[in-house]
């Protein structure tokens, strides 16, 4: 029976390694295929084992690693000596979380384990010396991006261009008024309650990012509620995992004690339908805001981290933007507005801006178009297919010796 072991470090693994584990379940030579490691709930839905909670993963800048280092440490710890031992797979697929991955990939690696990566460490953004570690740790980059095969193949490592899921999964052509009534419903809502200027706020997916981001955002809502008074103005708050509910019924309770009328919806999940039926997107950046971008909608990405952290990531990086849709279209197509710049003034004003200049929205929707046919690819049967010729390689060579 063969085994695949995978890890992914936060819900946008869990999202991207979804459709592998869906595909290779329906690869003949695949049948009866083990998979165990650490996921979330997509990829337990197509069979896997998660051995760890996902969430010990799910940090994101260093001081906030720091914090969580002795709990991660001890999980990698247990996961290497599993995975040499009596859990010993066939093949190793890290998904993103290369702080994670890389140090585990080398290590199997090293004994023999076959080791494929799926998504490219951002090296073509900061901390390009990375390089070095993967060519020893990855025995084959599976890139999400097109721009990155090249910059493997000059570092001598073998990678694969698939396509990011995502743009399969979205359609090419949103339908905003379909996904209105669907929320209506959900919500419960009388019909109509979603007509007029719907935004899609989007706060992040880690406890840390709802710590410094979400309260920021709120306080956008609140003078955008302001500024568009007498207009029909619904906020859409997907809410990506359920730890994160409570924090932020505490913000909007405290919003409504000065605001009472302002309609803020908390929805659990449906990312997708939220951003479909936006007009406008107020976001944190991250994978989500590739998402939007396939939803074609415009949007202003923020961020805000503490101070040390912002400035240890400033000196490591060197492309003046953050935003994947900005850095896949090599210019700032939408806003940033980061750390000291990521106030309520500025975000509602450049919320605004997208509002009044639908001419501006028309022409962004174009560029996101072209982008959408350049990342649709069957991303979920490409990698499985990676996962499959590695474990039949291996048991080719062990025949052969």
């Amino acid at each position: 029976m063969p085994k695949l072991a995978c890890v992914a470090g936060e819900p946008s693994g869990d999202l991207l390694a979804a459709p592998v584990l869906s595909a290779l379940n329906q690869i003949p030579d695949m049948a009866g295929l083990e998979v165990y490691g650490i996921g979330g709930p997509r990829m337990q839905a197509q069979g896997m084992h998660s051995d760890w909670p996902m969430e010990t993963l799910s940090v994101r800048g260093y001081v906030e690693a720091i914090k969580q280092l002795p709990a991660i440490l001890k999980l990698r710890k247990e996961l290497i000596a599993n995975l040499l031992g009596e859990g010993r797979p066939d093949v190793y697929l890290g998904i993103d979380a290369p702080d994670f991955n890389l140090g585990v990939e080398l290590q199997l690696r090293k004994a023999g384990i076959p080791t494929l990566h799926l998504v490219s460490p951002s090296i073509w953004a900061w901390r390009a010396g990375r390089i070095k570690k993967i060519s020893q740790a990855v025995e084959r980059m599976l890139c999400i991006f097109p721009f990155e095969t090249e910059i493997y193949d000059r570092a001598g490592v073998a990678s694969t261009y698939v396509g990011h899921p995502l743009a399969s999964d979205i359609p090419l052509e949103p339908n905003t008024p379909a996904a209105r009534i669907k929320l209506t419903h959900t919500l419960n809502l009388s019909e109509g309650a979603l007509e007029g200027i719907a935004v899609a706020v989007l706060p992040g997916s880690r406890g840390s990012e709802i710590e410094h981001i979400a309260p920021i955002f709120f306080q956008t809502m609140e003078l955008l509620a302001d500024r568009l008074q007498g207009q029909t103005l619904n906020f859409l708050i997907p809410i990506a995992t359920p730890r994160l509910r409570e924090p932020l019924e505490q913000l909007l309770e405290k919003t409504r004690k000065q605001y009472p009328d302002i309609r803020i919806h908390l929805i659990d999940g449906m990312a997708d339908e939220v951003l479909e039926a936006s007009d406008v997107v107020l976001i944190a950046s991250g994978t989500a805001t590739l998402q939007a971008a396939l939803w074609k909608k415009p949007m202003v990405i923020s961020y805000k981290v503490p101070w040390l952290t912002a400035q240890i990531m400033k000196r490591q990086g060197y492309m003046p933007y953050v935003g994947l849709p900005n850095i896949l279209c090599g210019e700032f197509v939408v806003p940033e507005l980061l750390q000291d710049d990521a106030t309520p003034e500025k975000l509602a004003a450049a919320v605004l801006n997208w509002l009044d200049h639908p001419s501006k929205v028309a022409e962004l929707k174009a560029r996101f178009a072209k982008m959408h046919e350049t990342l649709r690819r069957p991303t979920g049967l490409l990698v499985a297919q990676a996962v499959a010729q590695t474990i039949a390689n291996g048991r080719k060579n062990r025949v052969s010796a």
